[in-house]
């Protein structure tokens, strides 16, 4: 494979908050960004969610899950070529990173669901997926692997800079010259989620309107932030399950999201003391940044604005699709993944198994 070559690259991304799939082609040729192609995203049905859901935490998997939900990857992708004109054969390489299932790094283990071969097939494109199985099996842990990206699209701003991804769970990236750190502080959006859908039928916290409305629990919060988790030094990695949150059954809706949002946030802000340098530029992106409530009590947390990714031009819904597109193409170009820094293996890795080609 040539170094030189710029890849067009598809990058396919669920997390883990279960909410659909994502979409996005970029150029590159595995150290820079050149361009940013088309952005789709695609909402799991009802249905569906829930199957995803009830496998959450189990180190065993149907394989008629996996293969519906290759298919309705396809299906998406076919639809994406549709909508922006596009072919198949203008696209190099898939990277496709499938449904986390389970992750635990101290039991050396992480599940991703989503079959790289049958997607290969299907639309005709190599695919490059297990992404975190190299990372893994070599003593890291396996999660993040986004913050390579994150230095690439970094790299015409000043540094220090630190990206917040809030989606399911939280991680942060550390960039500044020479240094690249990581590691998932705690909880994202996960906890709030499944509480609005237990209590009151609704995916999400839209805008934090309802926890707004909450008081923190203070004893609840302690409670929380006790987790051996907390004390442990970073690389470090979770699970989507990993919290017992039983102890905000008790409380009202509002306030047990309201100590939700405290316990995210107050976890992202402790991070900063693993950073060798002070940043003001705390960029947001994943679906936290939309609840306007949470970014006000990040912000109040760390005594400065802090700003969604829109505001350096970048599309925060778009971004892990994107950083797996690139990922994709390292991976072919056997450029490393993952970093003593990152994920705490012991040397800089590469990852991924590639079909097709």
């Amino acid at each position: 494979m040539s170094q030189n070559k710029k890849y067009i690259a598809l990058g396919l991304m669920s997390g883990t908050s279960l909410d659909g799939i994502d979409a996005a082609i970029i150029k590159t040729d595995g150290y820079s960004i050149e361009n940013f192609g088309p952005f789709e995203s695609e909402p799991y049905d009802a249905r569906f969610k829930a199957r995803l859901y009830a496998e959450l935490g189990k180190t065993q998997f149907s394989e008629a899950l996996q293969k519906e939900l290759t298919y309705l990857h396809a299906e998406f992708v076919r639809s994406l070529f549709l909508k922006h004109s596009c072919s198949g054969s203008e696209i190099d390489i898939i990277g496709f990173h499938g449904q986390t299932i389970y992750h635990n790094p101290n039991e050396s283990f992480t599940l991703q669901i989503g079959d790289g071969a049958l997607l290969t097939k299907l639309l005709g494109i190599p695919v490059v997926n297990n992404f975190r199985g190299a990372d893994i099996a070599a003593g890291g842990q396996g999660a993040p692997l986004t913050p390579i990206y994150h230095k690439a699209l970094t790299s015409k701003l000043s540094s220090p800079t630190v990206i917040v991804n809030i989606g399911g769970v939280a991680n942060l990236s550390f960039i500044s010259d020479g240094c690249l750190l990581a590691l998932d502080s705690g909880p994202g959006n996960a906890p709030l989620d499944d509480l609005m859908v237990k209590k009151l039928g609704v995916p999400f916290d839209e805008y934090g309107a309802v926890a707004r409305r909450g008081r923190i629990n203070r004893k609840v919060l302690q409670s929380l932030l006790n987790h051996t988790y907390f004390s442990m030094q970073p690389p470090k990695s979770l699970d989507r399950n990993e919290f017992d949150l039983s102890a905000i059954e008790d409380l009202s809706i509002e306030d047990a999201a309201a100590t939700l949002v405290a316990f995210t946030t107050e976890t992202i802000a402790q991070s900063a003391k693993y950073f060798p340098q002070r940043s003001q530029r705390w960029l947001i992106t994943g679906g936290g940044r939309h609840n306007s409530f949470m970014m006000d009590e990040l912000s109040k947390r760390l005594g400065f604005k802090v700003m969604p990714v829109e505001d350096v031009g970048w599309n925060g819904d778009a971004l892990e699709a994107q950083a797996f597109a690139f990922l994709a193409v390292r991976s072919l170009l056997n450029l490393p993944l993952s970093f003593p820094s990152t994920t705490g293996v012991s040397m800089e890795l590469t990852g991924g198994d590639l079909y097709g080609l």
